[in-house]
């Protein structure tokens, strides 16, 4: 066997091969793809190839999967742990990622096959467009407090009539100039936002998996699709915490020798957009009669409604396992809430609205008396939950110190819900 050690920057990779125990430079080639191709050529069926975890990552492995036996991307951030030195090269990192690999401690990461990789190209596309409107609509507030303009009397500043009190407002000239090139700007990615929404809309009805995650509180077509997203197969998750391990939201723990253990904030590893995703969810939730909801005010009257939207974020990681392992819906559904999110979920892929007498168990979520039942049989699951743990008290292990608790740690281990 022989191991090809790839160090990957953004024009060129430095190669090392590693063989019967001896290294040596194969140097450099460029990362244009007929060059890949030509280098490609020359790797036999025994070749293994190891290269860390880039932005060109992807289009790297495509090319080379095809000739060598194994392509095998490693974690940056822990072969730094593992092999930082004092004199750093290309050379000597394309030699470590080969001998690391050979001796069995490269820390590998996952490859996404090509439809997953698509999705998370499409949800990343769609959360810079959010970023850059929500820049713009932050700009355009700071010129308003700016210039002492008092807050906006319509709910929406950049709605129909938000928009004609802004553009009554006595600003400078320039400022005016300003607001309005913003406002086109705003327009413009309106536009793109709607055309990038409209494939993703079509995948989440096309998915059963995203239907799963949608019967979930808190969890609608957006960020179904996040999370699909970013977990691939759930079936490399071996454990619920295992999946709130990759998504960040698991507190450090630090211990040396016969101390006992101290739990830190979460470690914000792993997918962040997922992350972020989930404490939007949470806070979603939060309002919502249900279980969650019952657990989020739990551990807000305790540490702070902060603190419960990220302990309530994890509650939602280890139902997304169970949800997606078993390929069973949540056990305290609504369906006719979940109907009407695939109906909103339709209506943004562009498909026609529905005239005449409504029909089916979305349009039945119009019916108060559908509403009103559903939140009923909600409101008494969290009452249940509220009984179960009112009684409820941490065993704390002997010879325990007390301990300050940090921002972000829930101290209670709790059975999951559902």
């Amino acid at each position: 066997m022989r191991v090809i050690g790839l160090d990957v920057s953004r024009s060129v990779a430095q190669v090392a091969y590693l063989q019967d125990g001896l290294v040596r430079p194969g140097g450099q080639i460029a990362l244009r793809r007929a060059d890949l191709e030509k280098f490609a050529d020359r790797l036999g069926a025994g070749d293994h190839v190891v290269l860390e975890a880039t932005g060109n990552t992807a289009a790297i492995v495509g090319v080379l999967k095809a000739r060598a036996e194994r392509v095998v991307v490693a974690n940056p951030l822990q072969v730094r742990l593992i092999a930082e030195a004092r004199i750093k090269t290309d050379k000597i990192d394309a030699a470590i990622l080969a001998q690391l690999y050979a001796a069995g401690f490269l820390p590998q990461v996952w490859i996404p096959d090509e439809s997953t990789l698509a999705l998370r190209r499409q949800v990343s596309r769609r959360q810079q467009i959010v970023r850059q409107r929500t820049r713009l609509k932050n700009e355009i507030h700071a010129v308003l407090a700016a210039n002492l303009i008092e807050s906006c009397p319509a709910a929406d500043l950049f709605g129909k009539k938000g928009r004609v009190w802004l553009a009554n407002q006595p600003l400078p000239p320039d400022e005016q100039i300003g607001v309005e090139q913003r406002l086109r700007a705003l327009d413009r990615l309106a536009e793109d936002l709607t055309q990038l929404e409209q494939p993703l809309a079509h995948a989440t009805l096309a998915s059963p998996r995203a239907k799963l995650l949608l019967s979930i509180t808190g969890i609608n077509g957006t960020v179904a699709m996040s999370l699909l997203a970013a977990i691939g197969d759930i079936g490399r998750f071996a454990s619920p915490e295992k999946l709130v391990s990759y998504f960040g939201l698991n507190p450090a723990v630090y211990q040396s020798g016969l101390q006992p253990a101290k739990h830190g904030r979460i470690s914000k590893r792993g997918r962040s957009h997922a992350r972020g995703m989930l404490v939007e969810a949470a806070w979603s939730a939060a309002t919502n009669a249900g279980p969650l909801r019952a657990f989020f005010m739990r551990v807000k009257d305790r540490r702070g409604q902060q603190i419960a939207a990220v302990a309530t974020a994890r509650k939602l990681a280890v139902i997304v396992w169970h949800v997606l392992t078993r390929g069973e819906p949540y056990g305290w559904e609504r369906p006719a809430l979940s109907a009407h999110k695939q109906r909103q979920l339709q209506i943004a892929a562009g498909m026609p609205v529905q005239k005449g007498p409504r029909k089916g168990i979305s349009a039945a979520y119009n019916l108060k008396e559908v509403r009103d039942l559903e939140r009923a049989q909600a409101e008494q699951a969290e009452r249940a939950y509220q009984r179960l743990f009112s009684r409820w008290k941490q065993s704390r292990p002997k010879n325990a110190q007390p301990a300050r608790w940090p921002q972000g740690v829930v101290k209670n281990r709790e059975p999951s819900i559902g």
